[in-house]
Parts: structure tokens; sequence; C-alpha cells
């Protein structure tokens, strides 16, 4: 029987979760009693073991049970069989799952052995990237970073409104939530310097974005249809590309960023499917001038997925909320990025990473960095404890949370978290 949103799983999901039936995201982890990184998924408290599922042949498909994708330490195998089996098998989990269905529910043994308490599990990355690229794609952070550095009348470079705009960055750098991230050394150089300084960043930031797994990819020299790109998205996490302001304005040009930004980008552990996601797309605002015809794709491809930015400073144990925005004010949807990405021919492969740039929203109380909340630190935020802050300080942790509402279902992301130690 499928899934729908009033469906209930056998397992007690909180209300207000994340990760009730209707999600079934995919992830890697391992637990006290299996230290070997093997895919499950979250419901609601618990993780669901994937690989037991496949050793007892409970998928559809003769390739999931026969493969033993879901024993590898990363995804990218499964990743690789393309949407329309990888969505089949999520429906299978769901129906595992589902309060009606016996096969789980009344197996003592088997369900001792595939649900395990979160609380016993360590979350790992849940895929072997190849390659990460950082898009460029909300107007709104566009127009006020332009609006700080060049003003007003130039925020917008003549190329934005007619390509998404990119730069391939560091997969090998990129981390998963929790990962503690240490401040990183460069080169400076202050307006009233005749010479450049180096040493640790003073303006460390947070960028809010989105993120996106290609699943299957093209071979080169063949790009990507923008009305086909979706075939070939996995699913998307939580983003923060942390970010050294000082850093950044001194190396970005002529070449874009560079060590202000490969020192640490770090994401969800949990994909949520585009399936999952389905019921929740949005339409953009049009977009003039008209894109090339590439570009034009004839489906909704933004979604409304709220999201949120928490501090935990130094000195307190409790967070503050500095930024709420949504993923719906991108200007450039993930099916444009995927087509412009591939059109020079680029062979995009499993597992790469592309991620939306920072989202900020029409309003200050949706700005998704530092640099615009604090106006490059001209209006310091300041916390109900006596703290303030222009940028991140050592100690501080940055908390991005992200969830879809709509008609009583939820679909959330879980976190992507950070604390800032000291430069070595």
């Amino acid at each position: 029987m499928p899934v729908n949103n009033n469906s209930k799983s056998f397992i007690n999901v909180n209300k207000g979760s994340d990760f009730p039936i209707q999600n079934i995201p995919f992830g890697i982890f391992k637990s006290k009693n299996n230290s070997k990184p093997r895919a499950g998924t979250a419901i609601g408290d618990f993780i669901l073991d994937l690989s037991v599922l496949q050793e007892s042949s409970l998928f559809s498909d003769p390739l999931i049970n026969g493969k033993s994708v879901f024993s590898k330490e990363h995804l990218n195998d499964f990743m690789a069989l393309g949407n329309t089996i990888c969505n089949q098998t999520r429906k299978d989990i769901q129906e595992l799952l589902e309060e009606n269905n016996p096969v789980l529910r009344d197996n003592e043994n088997l369900r001792l052995d595939c649900l395990i308490p979160v609380s016993e599990t360590e979350m790992c990355m849940p895929v072997d990237i190849g390659d990460y690229t950082d898009f460029y794609s909300s107007k709104q952070h566009a127009t006020n970073v332009g609006i700080m550095f060049r003003g007003k009348e130039n925020a917008l470079m003549p190329n934005w409104l007619h390509i998404p705009v990119a730069y391939h960055g560091r997969a090998s750098s990129v981390v998963l939530s929790g990962t503690e991230i240490v401040r990183p050394k460069g080169q400076t150089k202050a307006d009233d310097a005749e010479m450049p300084a180096f040493g640790p960043t003073k303006l460390l930031d947070f960028e809010l974005e989105m993120g996106f797994f290609v699943g299957t990819g093209n071979k080169l020299g063949e790009p990507i249809n923008v009305n086909n790109a979706g075939e070939n998205i996995f699913g998307m996490v939580l983003v923060n590309d942390w970010s050294a302001r000082d850093i950044q304005k001194w190396e970005y040009v002529p070449l874009g960023p560079f060590l202000a930004k490969n020192f640490a980008t770090s994401i969800s552990p949990w994909i949520v499917t585009l399936d999952a996601l389905e019921q929740f797309k949005t339409k953009r605002e049009e977009q003039i001038p008209e894109v090339l015809p590439y570009l034009k794709n004839t489906g909704d491809w933004l979604y409304d997925i709220n999201l949120e930015v928490k501090i935990i400073t130094k000195n307190s144990e409790e967070s503050f909320t500095i930024s709420r925005s949504n993923s719906k004010y991108l200007y450039w949807d993930i099916c444009q990025q995927l087509a412009h990405h591939s059109v020079s021919g680029c062979n995009m492969r499993t597992g790469d990473l592309l991620a939306s740039g920072t989202i900020s929203g029409p309003d200050k109380s949706s700005y998704g960095s530092l640099l615009e909340l604090t106006w490059r630190g001209s209006e310091p935020l300041k916390f109900s404890n006596g703290e303030e802050r222009k940028f991140l300080q050592d100690g501080d942790t940055l908390i991005i949370t992200g969830y879809c509402e709509k008609d009583g279902v939820r679909i959330g992301f879980g976190e992507v978290s950070g604390k800032i130690l000291p430069a070595v």
C-alpha cells in the first residue's frame, strides 16, 4: 500500500521530528555494536540499517538485493543506479515501516538487528565526493555584496542575470556536520596598509546554503539538458561554506575565491531525496532578462525549505537565532545550475556536490551571512547575554537547520554544525 501524507510508521515518531515515514533520507552510519560504516535511513529517533534489509532480500529490485550497495562505506554505488531504482527502494522502505505491515513490525529478531537508536550511532560522510562546485545563486545576496563593495548602481555584475555564476571548490575539505573548524591563515591587506600581512583571519564567516548530489552523470562532451537535469540529481543537504572575508577581499581579483574558501565546507549527514521534496516545490520569480534557451526549464525546481541559523557563543550555553531564511529565495534553480555546469561538455560524476551559494531573503532577518547581517561589521549583532558579534570568534558554534512543512507533513534535514577552533 503506497505511503501518503496520512501514513504512520509502527515506529513512534514524535510530532515535529525531521524524519517521519514521509521522508526516508539516506546516509552512512556506524554503531556501538558494529563499527563498519554502512547505509541507513532515519525514522524518528532510530536509524534503520539498510544492509540488514538487503541481506534479507526485502527490496523489490534485484539490483539492490544482489549488489551489496548498502554494505559499502559510501552511497555512490546506490546513487549510480539512477533515480527510478533509488525512488522505488525508498518506497520499499516506507512500506516496510508502515504501521499495518507485519513483515518488519512482527519479526522481533529482524527488528532488533536493523533498528538502532540514534543515541547508539555515529554518522559518517555519506558520499565519496569527487568534485565540489559552489554557485552564487541568490540575487539578494549578490546585490547586498555588490552594494557593499561597488555601490547600488553597480551592485550586480553584468553577467549575473544571464548565467549561474560559480567557482570550483575543494572536495577534499568538505566535512561532516560536527567537525570542528580550525581558523584559517592567509594574506590580508588593510585599506591603509602599503603591504599585505600574513596571519589568522579576523573576519571568519558562515554561508547559509543548500547543496545537491549528482546521482547519475554525463559523458564528456555530452551536456545535460535542463529539462532532464532533475533525473541526474539524487538529493539535497544543508551546506555551510565557511568563509574568511578579509582573505577573500585581498585574493579574489582576478580569479575568485581560493584560500578564503578552501579550508572547510560543512554538510549535513542525511541526504533528502528529490522524491521526498516533490510536494514542496514552489515557483520562482520571473527571470528578467529572459535566459538563453539552454537554461529555460519547463518545471518548478525551487523548494520551500525553511532555514534557520543559530549561534552558541563561546561564553554561553544557550543558542541565539541570527537568521531565518528560505531556499525559495534562490534566483537560479538546481536544474539550471547543473545544466550550465555541463553545457561546456564538462562531465558530471556520481557523488559530485553542487552548492547554491549564500541564500539571503528580502529583509535583514533573512540574510545568510554575517557579512550581510552586520553589514561588513558596522552593525554588530547583540545577544541577550550582553555579547555581540561582527564575525565568528574562537569557541563559537554555528548551527544551521532546515525543514519543509505542508498539510501536516514535515520533511527535515537535521542540522549542520561546526565549532570554531583557534588557528594552529
